[in-house]
């Protein structure tokens, strides 16, 4: 069918392709689509099926010819991109449609030529990665690090009540709110409004960052207050604008903390006997934090280190499709929809496009990151045995306190395996990375810091 392929590697990761269809072919394929009306089309003083070929052509001659054109050049791009020897580097992305250069001419007396563009992966040639060096923070689990997240325990199993009628909220209190933007005239922005939205007052577990006004509100009360929100501000949709809520208290609850006992220890699990071994245990889970915590920083480290000495342009269409994953993840965090999204970011005075254009950056970071692990992983071989799979699956078993093969069963029914295996060879490379080069100590941590919670 294709007589002959032309491929040219252009900038930013784009590949053009020409190619060339037999006559023969084109007539063949254009007289197929022919026939096929032939036998359903139905005219005016026509029975159906019996209309002739030259009456067809002369009513819907050029919707054929461009009919036929289409499903001659989908067919021939399909035949070549199936071939085996068709070049790796050359295959487009998979969210990377083909778009014609420009239109060809239908001429059933010479082969049908066109060209097409798209993006393809990138290339990507990972020479320095040996010998680097990077510091790791140093961190340390104290006595206090302990006794916070006891607390937490302790506010995990405490016993929520209504608070007595009449009584302010306070800072640790259980808070049920509805609460919505509004407008300059005083209207409800839509989509802005929002039902039973429960968080601990004092915490900052809510969007609009609005504990200190819930403060000393009680149950039933309304209020309109104005928030004006910094430039850094942690929510992108939210940052330098001033927003106008109208907040409503449906229930203020209060917590009744148990004491830090052995029987609250016995609470949390059976396998503890005592408040001490609660401790224990947690000093060892946190220092297994630590350490994955410092492993995942170096690494990180080490990446930006290759990165900075790997040049990757990176094709357009593969940075629209990271940002638009992460658009929906934001959305689905927020428990919302794109569109109320999109409505709440127009009435910030900000563009889809401009919250686009803040993201790039570190869109464009993770996705190089990514394919600067994918080619180390290819280039050195590095595969995930099954026995590794196995082991695995038995560690996290471990971990997790349940029957293996209940975790095999999870892995096979969701088809994740590949996933595992994806993730053991990582681990492999990263363990290389850092065999490879030298990891100083570097400034001292705390605990809830490394952990980017403080």
């Amino acid at each position: 069918m294709v007589v002959s392929k032309q491929i040219s590697h252009l900038e930013n990761s784009a590949v053009q392709l020409v190619l060339s269809v037999g006559r023969d072919d084109v007539r063949a394929q254009y007289d197929e689509l022919l026939a096929n009306y032939t036998k359903s089309i139905q005219l005016p003083g026509f029975r159906k099926g019996k209309v002739p070929r030259e009456v067809i052509e002369r009513k819907f001659g050029p919707s054929l010819k461009g009919e036929a054109m289409g499903h001659i050049m989908e067919k021939a791009l399909q035949t070549v991109f199936e071939e085996e020897d068709f070049p790796t580097d050359a295959r487009p992305l998979p969210y990377s449609t083909p778009s014609v250069k420009e239109e060809p001419a239908l001429d059933f007396d010479k082969d049908l030529s066109f060209s097409v563009t798209y993006d393809v992966f990138p290339p990507v040639k990972v020479e320095q990665w040996k010998a680097l060096e990077v510091e790791a923070p140093v961190c340390q689990v104290s006595d206090e690090d302990i006794d916070r997240e006891l607390e937490e325990i302790r506010e995990r199993n405490a016993i929520v009540l209504d608070k007595e009628e009449g009584l302010p909220a306070a800072k640790g209190d259980v808070v049920t709110l509805s609460y919505a933007e509004l407008d300059e005239n005083g209207g409800v922005v839509p989509g802005s409004q929002r039902q039973d939205f429960v968080f601990t007052l004092g915490t900052g577990a809510n969007i609009y960052k609005v504990d200190d006004d819930v403060e000393g509100m009680k149950k039933d009360e309304t209020k309109d207050i104005v928030k004006t929100y910094p430039a850094d501000f942690e929510d992108a949709t939210l940052a330098g604008t001033t927003k106008k809520l109208r907040i409503t208290v449906q229930a203020v609850k209060e917590k009744k903390l148990p004491a830090l006992d052995d029987d609250l220890a016995q609470d949390v699990n059976e396998k503890y006997h005592s408040l001490a071994d609660l401790k224990a245990d947690l000093k060892s889970n946190m220092e297994k934090t630590v350490e994955h915590r410092i492993r995942e920083l170096t690494v990180q480290a080490l990446l930006e280190k290759i990165l900075e000495a790997t040049p990757i342009v990176l094709p357009e269409s593969m940075v629209r499709v990271e940002q638009d994953s992460r658009w929906r993840n934001m959305a689905r965090q927020f428990n919302s929809t794109s569109e109320q999204m999109l409505k709440v970011l127009e009435g910030s005075g900000k563009t889809y496009e401009a919250l686009m254009e803040e993201w790039r950056p570190d869109v464009e970071r993770a996705l190089k990151s990514r394919l600067i692990v994918e080619t180390l992983i290819k280039d050195q071989g590095i595969n995930a045995t099954e026995e590794e799979v196995e082991n695995e699956m038995a560690s996290m078993a471990a971990g997790m306190g349940v029957p293996v093969e209940e975790v095999k069963k999870h892995y096979e029914k969701e088809n994740m395996k590949e996933y595992l295996r994806d993730d053991i060879r990582e681990k492999k490379l990263y363990d290389l990375l850092m065999g490879e080069s030298k990891i100083k100590k570097g400034k001292k941590i705390k605990y809830l810091d490394l952990l980017g919670k403080n």
